[in-house]
């Protein structure tokens, strides 16, 4: 029908990320008042809010297990959550500006990070420690997001490109260069074969990215 079943309400500012639990039951949202949501879908009613953050969270995903989710904040940290109890379990230092994005590996075990530092962190969800900071862009790094296969990154940046890493060089494979103004969003399709990228400039571009040679990074 393309008509509103419920509009959750319930945040005090400007709400930012939103995204489904992998079970589909609950969504979270986070918010510029510096909280994360979690809302029931057949309430519309909020479960649990989570606080911790001392400036407006930007990004947030569940873990593919749901068991977790990972936020990111203008205060330059990552927070990972218990969804059951609602606390922190741990919290992510090491950038040296605004988060931005945030994305879980499909195997669950390490996290990636964009931040205005102009870089990209990948994090070992156990330790909390960064495994790798991945350098490149000029610029504000915006989105982030893994392949299906979790073998590489895709990042969209504030230079106006996006760049495909291979994650166990940490080096960067390809920069897709196209857009006109800063590159926000960046999402893989399901089967991995194709990149789509959001900008400024008004235009989402569809990226062929299977014919990018050296996937793997293989020399």
């Amino acid at each position: 029908t393309g008509k509103p079943i419920k509009t959750l309400t319930g945040h005090t500012d400007s709400v930012f990320g939103i995204v489904y639990s992998p079970d589909g039951k609950t969504l979270a949202s986070s918010s510029r008042d510096n909280t994360i949501k979690i809302w029931n879908i057949n309430t519309g009613k909020p479960i649990k809010t989570l606080t911790g953050h001392t400036d407006s969270v930007f990004g947030i995903v569940y873990s593919p297990d749901g068991k977790t989710l990972a936020s990111s904040s203008l205060d330059r940290t990552i927070r990972i959550w218990d969804i059951n109890t609602g606390k922190p379990i741990r919290t992510l230092t090491g950038h040296t500006g605004y988060v931005y994005g945030v994305a879980y590996s499909p195997d669950g075990k390490t996290l990636a990070s964009s931040s205005r530092d102009k870089t990209i962190k990948i994090w070992n969800i156990n330790t909390g420690k960064p495994i790798k900071t991945l350098t490149g862009h000029t610029n504000s790094v915006r989105g982030i997001a893994y392949s299906p296969d979790g073998k590489t990154l895709a990042s969209s940046s504030a230079d106006r490109t996006i760049k495909i890493w291979n994650i166990n060089t940490g080096k960067a494979i390809k920069t897709l260069t196209g857009h006109t103004d800063s590159v926000w969003g960046a999402v893989y399709s399901p089967d991995g074969k194709t990149l789509a990228s959001s900008s400024f400039d008004k235009t989402v571009i569809l990226w062929t990215v299977t014919e990018i040679p050296d996937l793997q990074g293989n020399k």
